[in-house]
């Protein structure tokens, strides 16, 4: 690969054409036909650059680091209309190509929807840095003065879909934890994803950090995502975000250390203590204020002897979800509410729509084990009055969040305080549930002595 190809495709904040990968290839900026050693070599040389870049994010400030996000975040406002511009082109590809309605709704931005990325990187510069955190310390019986402090994971690489917001998440949460990150968006959000790299890019020169702490490999389509999975080496940690599928190939295929996100398939019990207003109050919003996200409930269990079918049912219905119901849920539905028979895979569904999988439990002990049997380890919930229910659901429940009385759509980054998320891992190593600062950090021993030998 020539000089100038690998400098075309490592200097991200220029334009690229999408690379359009054949069996081992795909097609450089200028339409120069590139190889799979060339794709290799230009992939590596942006894993190189974010390895440097990195050693300098490692040693910005906290002052340094809140900086760039607080440029990052004017230069979203000022450039907005770019972006939705951009955004837009996407969209319609999108609908041309027949992309799903849940698809569609994360890949579409809107002004105030850019408005919430802003605050969110205002959020994070408000956070503490985690760099430098001490996790724990002593001193030996020797006078060794020891610490265990969290640093920099180093290169953190992203692999996503349809999701543009991840960009500047998933930037801004590497840039506050000291890191660099390198990104693969996905065709499906090419437009914006480029505009939006070249605007992180520049907003960071603007305050003396490196603009390769954000690099992207979307110009070379899945032959560059296929590449930076087998980085290990040059990446510390990569982290898919998106469908099962997505992930699940990363998974499989990755050398690189994966960090695993998981779907969303959720569960809310209704026990049969459920206050009725509370109930509909909280199933409407975990189903209807934006069904195409993981932390959507997809699965309602409802106790045999609870009294608030009636009225749960009819407002879901009334808000335009479809029912999917098993036998003795449909027979206890008030006469004129539609249902369609749920089979055993609406159980296993992340519908990520207006629809909802219903099924009637004799008790606490059936209810969770149905959630054992079908549950991703995302977030259940119990809606009760028990106080003893609610602390066997909690103890006995082992998914990522468990819920007592609120909605479902609390798990969430943002609103949990963590200023934003890289996603919601379901995964037991390392980081569970909502991804933030910390869980972009590794931890360091420090030991300190005045001239002590083993003995």
């Amino acid at each position: 690969m020539t000089e100038a190809l690998i400098h075309a495709a490592v200097n991200t904040g220029t334009t690229a054409a999408h690379a359009q990968p054949g069996p081992a290839a795909g097609q450089a900026a200028a339409g120069v036909p590139v190889s799979a050693a060339d794709v290799e070599a230009a992939v590596h040389a942006i894993a190189d650059r974010s390895r440097h870049a990195a050693r300098s994010m490692a040693t910005a400030n906290r002052a340094w680091k809140d900086r760039g996000l607080r440029a990052v975040g004017a230069a979203l406002e000022e450039n907005v209309q770019a972006i939705l511009a951009a955004n837009a082109m996407d969209v319609q590809r999108g609908k041309d190509n027949g992309t799903s309605k849940a698809l569609l709704d994360r890949l579409t931005l809107t002004e105030t929807r850019v408005e919430a990325l802003v605050a969110a990187l205002e959020n994070l510069a408000n956070l503490p840095d985690p760099v430098g955190n001490v996790v724990r310390g002593q001193t030996l019986p020797n006078g060794l003065r020891l610490r265990q402090v969290n640093v920099p994971m180093g290169v953190v690489a992203a692999i996503y879909e349809a999701r543009p917001n991840v960009t500047v998440d998933i930037a801004g949460l590497a840039l506050k934890s000291g890191n660099a990150v390198i990104l693969r968006g996905g065709s499906a959000a090419e437009a914006t994803n480029q505009v939006l790299v070249r605007v992180l890019r520049e907003a960071l020169e603007s305050v003396g950090l490196p603009a390769d702490a954000v690099q992207t490999v979307d110009q070379f389509g899945r032959a560059g995502a296929n590449v930076l999975m087998k980085a290990r080496g040059r990446v510390d940690v990569l982290i898919p975000r998106g469908g099962r599928d997505l992930i699940q190939t990363v998974v499989t295929n990755s050398a690189v250390p994966v960090i695993e996100t998981g779907e969303g398939n959720v569960h809310i019990f209704l026990d049969e203590s459920a206050d009725e207003s509370m109930a509909v109050e909280i199933l409407l919003n975990a189903k209807t204020q934006r069904p195409s996200v993981c932390n959507t409930v997809e699965t309602l269990l409802v106790h045999s002897g609870a009294t608030v079918l009636p009225a749960v049912a009819t407002a879901l219905r009334n808000a335009g979800v479809r029912l999917h119901v098993d036998q003795r849920i449909s027979a206890a539905l008030p006469a004129g509410i539609e249902a369609e028979p749920a089979t055993d895979a609406d159980w296993a569904t992340e519908y990520m729509d207006l629809d909802l999988a219903v099924a009637m439990v004799d008790s606490l002990d059936e209810a969770v084990q149905h959630i054992r049997t079908w549950s991703t380890g995302h977030t259940e919930a119990i809606l009760t009055n028990n106080l003893a229910n609610a602390e066997r659901f909690i103890a006995e429940v082992d998914s990522a969040a468990v819920i007592v009385n609120a909605s479902t759509r609390f798990t969430d980054g943002g609103e949990l305080g963590l200023g934003a998320e890289v996603g919601i891992s379901t995964q037991k190593l390392h980081a569970r549930g909502p991804m933030g600062l910390t869980e972009l950090t590794t931890t360091k021993w420090i030991v300190q002595g005045e001239g002590q030998v083993r003995g």
